[in-house]
């Protein structure tokens, strides 16, 4: 199986899974607390492979004398840059109103109080999440594209695969909720759905056809966008996902174990995937 292959059956995965994520709310309860589980263990997930896989391969694919300062650079600006998308658009809601983004804490004895007056601003949302999940088929991308990666691995990209595809239902969820709360037609939240769910597959097939025919400008820009999305994964994880988490100390061992298994998961994944070994192999000979 060709690289390009797997990659268009992952963006097959990746839209339905975006899809159902919208109809979550219509299908199924996700409760407060089964949403707080979902994002500890989607953070770990995406933490883990952020460390794990992101940074190992962005470093086995740097060159040069400053490779290393020059990936580290690229991180850090991954992470203020969505950092940025965070702050200005407001868009990563993992709840839906009468949760998450309708709610405040107090902190003081954990007590959620919704906020029957707090804005809708599911135009924000959309954008925001545009950006941020064009990033996550950037990530995905690059690790499609070969070198460091040999390109009879048929497991190619499974780690950031696996944190997008758990990752957007809750992203998907949110943006059809606020939506559905904003008195959007169901045809419109369908459609904007449909858009969402598209953008991700669009920026992994537009990254991996520029980097896989650009020869050896490939060797410059490969490492540069497998460092940037690791850093946007580190945001995600450290700077949205778990602060809202944290608060939530009723359920402070649960969500725990549900953020631990996260990381182990996305150790798993990249320590049975084949390209483990000569990838450190690589980082060790920087």
């Amino acid at each position: 199986m060709t690289p390009f292959i797997l990659l268009g059956l992952y963006s097959v995965a990746l839209v339905a899974s975006s899809l159902l994520g919208g109809r979550l709310p219509s299908y199924f309860a996700m409760t407060h607390t089964r949403t707080q589980l979902a994002m500890s263990f989607v953070s770990g997930i995406m933490l883990g492979i952020a460390f794990l896989h992101l940074l190992p391969h962005a470093l086995s694919a740097s060159s040069g004398e400053h490779g290393i300062s020059t990936t580290m650079t690229w991180t850090v600006f991954g992470l203020v840059i969505m950092l940025l998308l965070l702050r200005l658009l407001h868009f990563h809601q993992p709840d839906y109103p009468g949760h998450p983004s309708s709610c405040h804490h107090d902190h003081a004895d954990d007590v959620v109080v919704v906020d029957a007056a707090a804005p809708v601003g599911w135009h924000g949302v959309l954008v925001g999440l545009v950006f941020h999940t064009f990033i996550d088929g950037m990530a995905l991308g690059a690790a499609m594209v070969g070198a460091p990666f040999r390109q009879d691995d048929t497991i190619l990209g499974l780690g950031i695969f696996t944190a997008i595809l758990l990752h957007k239902p809750l992203d998907a969820m949110s943006l059809s909720a606020l939506m559905k709360a904003g008195g959007v037609t169901r045809g419109a939240q369908r459609l904007a759905n449909l858009v969402f769910a598209l953008v991700c597959p669009l920026g992994a097939v537009v990254v991996y056809l520029l980097l896989a025919g650009a020869g050896g400008l490939r060797d410059v820009t490969l490492a540069p966008v497998l460092a940037f999305s690791a850093g946007a994964f580190i945001c995600i994880a450290l700077g949205d996902l778990l602060p809202e988490v944290q608060f939530h100390s009723h359920d402070r061992i649960k969500l725990t174990l549900m953020f631990l298994v996260g990381i182990a998961i996305a150790y798993l994944v990249e320590w049975a995937s084949p390209q483990h070994s000569h990838t450190l192999g690589g980082v060790a000979g920087l």
